[in-house]
């Protein structure tokens, strides 16, 4: 289709009375009667009728609409009726669907896990299950991706799919009628006690159910001890402004300013703790980094301004702008900004988007170029900026949380041929394999208490990831290996327990040599 903005364009030209020829056309509308607010709708209608091509005209209207949103802040948007379910049902903590997460391996639809709870859990569908049937259609081959699976298993709450699995040691396939079920999808993605008295969390997003989630960790891990924690907010890009609200609720004192908010047409509306305040007692450390935004930025925020606990980490994103959301008719929705939110201090932490959409998400990029995640000496912040907290701490605003210890992106042991394997998915794919061809083997010697402390990535092993590596084309580099021996053992470990035990292993195993975490816990024991 032609691109929005030269068809607009040219809609213009004609209707303004000129085309190629030179030839000057009447004027289309009444003068008397023409508004500002007609010029749109006439410039789409017009291109629809009269347009020397076929253009769609829904087509039309979703990208006209989508850049007008664009072009107001960098987080205004429009959904289209498609992926609205895929943007919204994270935040919404459930969706329709069997129940599996599945990857697909060598052209064949592989079970990773049957998700706790659902249906194909029930029925007994296992990881290292192979989907060869959906509704009797064959969905092997090369033909089948990612997309097509998704639309063949999800569906409406208590419709049936019938599946048929090949298991191994079964000759036969196994047929599976399965009732399709709301499905959870979690954002508390691990919990454990990283020593005697020291519970981690893991929160992925801010989502409707998060802070339930986030209370029965915390209640379990009391129950095991827990006095201090550390809370990870690293990669979490936000959500609900209410979850984050509610989770720092149980860290303050009643009548505690959390956040505010306030726009043109919306009116200041503070958000202050009341009397839950179930963890005041618990000391906390909140990990962030560049890439933790908005609801996660309200988090870091309110506790660092109200002298509560201590953040950890490298500066986070900088998304200080509330959104609202309108759904239409037709399924498509639109996500407003209409407020920015300020910490307790009154700071905004909304970074600016004068230059563009392009320099802004070009942000993260630039951070790492002008070297500010390697050396917090690097970020310049101006005094006009400069806040004070009631126990007199420096805080600044104008660009995201700035941590109170600062922690550099680790680069010891990082090298080329480590960046390709990460990059390239090899870890993924080789662990998943490999303990699909081992799985039983594997669940016979380790138990997720045990695994951490007892597998070992032996030489035999990291050859074989090597070997796989080659098969994926990319070239063995014993330099490469030797520098990076550590993580790429690391890293490999992790895959493997993720595969076997899920993330709360993987996440052991990873923050046993992570270097924030343990800065953390050094802080967290100085701490009164």
């Amino acid at each position: 289709m032609l691109p929005i903005f030269i068809a607009i364009a040219l809609a213009i030209g004609v209707y303004l009375g000129k085309n190629m020829g030179g030839q000057v056309q009447p004027s289309l509308f009444n003068n008397a009667e023409f508004t500002q607010n007609d010029k749109l709708q006439q410039i789409i209608s017009y291109i629809s009728s009269d347009y020397v091509d076929t253009v769609r005209s829904q087509e039309i209207v979703e990208e006209t609409i989508s850049e007008i949103l664009h072009n107001l802040d960098p987080h205004s948007s429009y959904i289209k009726k498609q992926d609205y379910a895929e943007m919204n049902d994270p935040l919404e903590g459930e969706f329709d669907g069997i129940g599996v997460e599945f990857r697909i391996q060598g052209d064949t639809i592989t079970v990773v896990q049957a998700l706790a709870g659902g249906p194909s859990e029930e029925l007994g569908i296992m990881a290292g299950d192979r989907i060869i049937e959906v509704d009797e259609e064959n969905v092997t081959g090369k033909t089948i991706n990612n997309q097509k699976v998704v639309k063949l298993l999800k569906g409406p709450k208590g419709t049936t799919v019938n599946v048929g699995i090949k298991r191994k040691g079964e000759k036969k396939l196994l047929d599976f009628a399965i009732r399709r079920d709301k499905i959870p999808v979690y954002s508390v993605e691990a919990e454990y006690m990283i020593d005697e008295k020291t519970g981690y969390v893991k929160v992925l997003r801010f989502a409707k159910e998060t802070h339930s989630e986030f209370m029965t960790a915390m209640r379990s891990l009391k129950n095991q001890g827990m006095q201090q924690l550390v809370l990870d907010l690293r990669n979490n890009g936000g959500g609900y402004l209410n979850s984050a609200v509610d989770m720092c609720d149980e860290f303050l004192p009643k009548g505690k300013l959390i956040v505010y908010t306030e726009g043109k047409a919306r009116s200041k509306r503070e958000y202050v703790a009341t009397s839950r305040g179930e963890l005041e007692n618990i000391k906390v450390a909140v990990l962030i980094n560049e890439n933790s935004a908005s609801a996660s930025e309200i988090l870091a925020g309110a506790l660092q301004d109200n002298d509560v606990g201590v953040i950890v980490g490298r500066r986070s994103f900088g998304k200080g702008l509330v959104q609202e959301g309108m759904q239409w008719p037709d399924g498509s929705a639109i996500r407003l900004t209409v407020a920015r939110y300020y910490t307790p201090t009154g700071r905004s932490i909304q970074r600016s988007y004068e230059d563009g959409l392009e320099a802004y998400y070009k942000d993260s990029y630039d951070r790492y170029n002008n070297g500010e995640l390697l050396s917090a000496d690097s970020i310049d912040f101006p005094d006009s900026l400069e806040y004070i907290t009631p126990g007199g701490k420096v805080v600044y605003g104008g660009g995201g949380i700035m941590p109170d210890i600062f922690v550099p992106i680790d680069t010891l042991g990082g090298s080329y041929y480590l960046g390709s394997l990460n990059y390239q998915g090899i870890f993924f794919q080789f662990g998943f394999q490999y303990v699909d061809v081992n799985r039983e083997t594997l669940t016979l010697k380790y138990t997720a208490e045990n695994f951490t402390k007892n597998f070992k990535v032996d030489y035999k092993l990291m050859t074989e990831l090597f070997d796989f590596a080659k098969s994926k084309d990319i070239k063995y580099d014993a330099e490469g290996a030797k520098v990076s021996v550590d993580l790429i053992k690391r890293n490999l470990k992790a895959t493997i327990a993720r595969n076997l035990f899920r993330e709360k292993v993987s996440y052991q195993v990873m923050n046993s040599d992570d270097k924030v975490v343990k800065t953390a816990l050094a802080k967290l024991k100085a701490m009164r």
